[in-house]
């Protein structure tokens, strides 16, 4: 079976965009989700060590932005496998030219596109549609000491969120502003 992959790069150095095409016949199709040796100039040597995945009942409902701080930062890998979501990978690496911008994807079963979000930037989405499910690859296991994030409403951010949000944890209605002192993390 041939490669079935196209890598697009996105405006934050990391983060890409990966498109897989099914194999479709009478039978209904297959998708290669993941292949290490296809996407190793994207993962470079890092390990898939952790699979997880999440239902988000209700359109709207926002999850995130999230990321784990050094030495638990990790490289995410985020597919939709049912629903619509909006993806959004926010850069707050120290030093980077794309320091606090972001970048936003339509994941669906449909469009057959993945996010690569490397360490040092904040993930989060928002259900477009009810029941819209996702499955994340992680290259570090989840560490709560490391947890960190960014509040999905920073007004320095400005991210246009399509839906008004919703089902907000209490977790993620904790997460801080970056306000004048935030310095970022690590690239």
């Amino acid at each position: 079976m041939g490669s079935r992959v196209n890598i697009l790069l996105t405006k934050l150095h990391g983060v890409v965009i990966v498109e897989t095409a099914p194999i479709v016949d009478h039978r209904g199709t297959f998708t290669r989700l993941f292949c290490e040796s296809e996407l190793a100039d994207v993962i470079c040597n890092r390990r898939i060590v952790q699979i997880n995945y999440s239902r988000t009942a209700r359109a709207g409902a926002v999850r995130g932005l999230h990321l784990q701080r050094a030495p638990h930062a990790e490289m995410k890998l985020v597919r939709c496998l049912k629903g619509r979501v909006f993806d959004v990978a926010v850069d707050l690496r120290t030093g980077s030219q794309s320091y606090l911008q972001w970048h936003a994807e339509e994941l669906t079963p449909e469009n057959q596109r993945m996010l690569i979000i490397p360490e040092g930037c904040a993930h989060g989405f928002q259900a477009l549609e009810p029941d819209s499910e996702l499955l994340y690859l992680h290259t570090s296991p989840y560490s709560p000491a490391a947890e960190s994030g960014v509040r999905f409403d920073d007004a320095r951010l400005g991210i246009p969120w399509p839906l008004p949000a919703v089902d907000l944890s209490p977790r993620d209605l904790l997460l801080p502003t970056l306000d004048a002192s935030f310095s970022g993390f690590p690239a």
